[in-house]
């Protein structure tokens, strides 16, 4: 109530004097009434407006929910009809048990790969952004930097691997360096995108207020870009994961890679599967975490937020 007649009386002061009382106090009125619809309304219509948006985003999850159970079902149906031996396509049934008889192998294995990951996905996002803040103010380092980080993007993560583990050994550093060099190059090259497309109106104003350049990346530049490195972070969380599993195959006393190849080579490709799926099911929670904090942290971007 004290927010609406602090617009009412705001409006009031804004709206012409006239010697009319009674056209005055009509304009008035009709200003309010015009203020009143403007003001976020609360209470069961809120709630009403809730329950639709997490109903449609509902319905949204059925076509993808049928397409995986289709897929199951073609997969177990392509496993009994004997096609290939059930050693080299196991069912998804034969999976399942084998992902709970090794459930506690595996809950080890993955605690040592998601540290991996987070310690390579947090050190490239604090370098993606020192590097893209200084290369958006320096053109000569722009025009020197960016074709290193197209080159690095080009040598194959598999053939990388086996060099950074003869330089860096068999511990967890070659393993986040890869994961490192995996996931810069999206976030930085979002965050230089995002950094150009800034409102260059909105920013010759700050400048002509008297704003220095860190007011200027805290209110224009840095919200401008956050969409886009939202879009590169989710890329990097998935890369992050397949990084860590590919530098473990190469060496190491834990990860879901070592397990991965243990299994492979004893032909347990029921488990070998089941930690595929492990895999990709992690990935695809890591996207789904990126985008809830985005909605989170950016409610004024409309991409972030499912439509209505």
């Amino acid at each position: 109530m004290r927010k609406k007649s602090q617009n009412t009386t705001a409006l009031s002061n804004l709206l012409p004097r006239s010697g009319n009382k009674k056209q005055e106090s009509g304009l008035w009125a009709a200003g309010a009434a015009r203020v009143n619809t403007l003001l976020p309304r609360s209470g069961n219509k809120k709630q009403e407006f809730g329950s639709r948006a997490a109903g449609a985003a509902r319905v949204r999850r059925w076509p993808s929910l049928l397409l995986a159970a289709a897929l199951v079902l073609l997969w177990q149906g392509v496993s009994m009809s004997g096609l290939l031996p059930a050693f080299l396509l196991p069912s998804p049934v034969r999976v399942v048990f084998a992902f709970a008889e090794d459930f506690s192998l595996l809950m080890r294995h993955l605690g040592v790969t998601l540290l991996e990951a987070a310690c390579g996905l947090a050190l490239s996002v604090a370098a993606a952004f020192v590097l893209a803040i200084l290369m958006d103010n320096s053109a000569l380092l722009r025009q020197s930097v960016t074709p290193i980080l197209l080159f690095t993007q080009t040598v194959p993560t598999v053939a990388l691997a086996p060099l950074l583990v003869l330089w860096m050994g068999y511990g967890a550093a070659p393993k986040i360096t890869l994961i490192f060099l995996t996931c810069f190059f999206p976030m930085t090259i979002g965050l230089l995108g995002g950094f150009a497309q800034a409102d260059t109106d909105a920013i010759r104003l700050l400048q002509s207020m008297g704003a220095d350049r860190r007011q200027i990346y805290r209110y224009i530049k840095l919200p401008s870009a956050m969409p886009a490195f939202a879009s590169g972070l989710k890329i990097s969380a998935t890369y992050s994961i397949v990084g860590a599993v590919i530098s473990e195959w190469l060496g190491g006393a834990a990860g879901l890679g070592v397990y991965m190849t243990r299994v492979r080579k004893s032909y347990s490709f029921d488990k070998m599967f089941a930690v595929i799926l492990l895999v990709s099911a992690l990935s695809v929670a890591l996207v789904a975490l990126v985008t809830r904090l985005s909605r989170r942290l950016m409610p004024w971007d409309r991409s972030s937020h499912p439509s209505s």
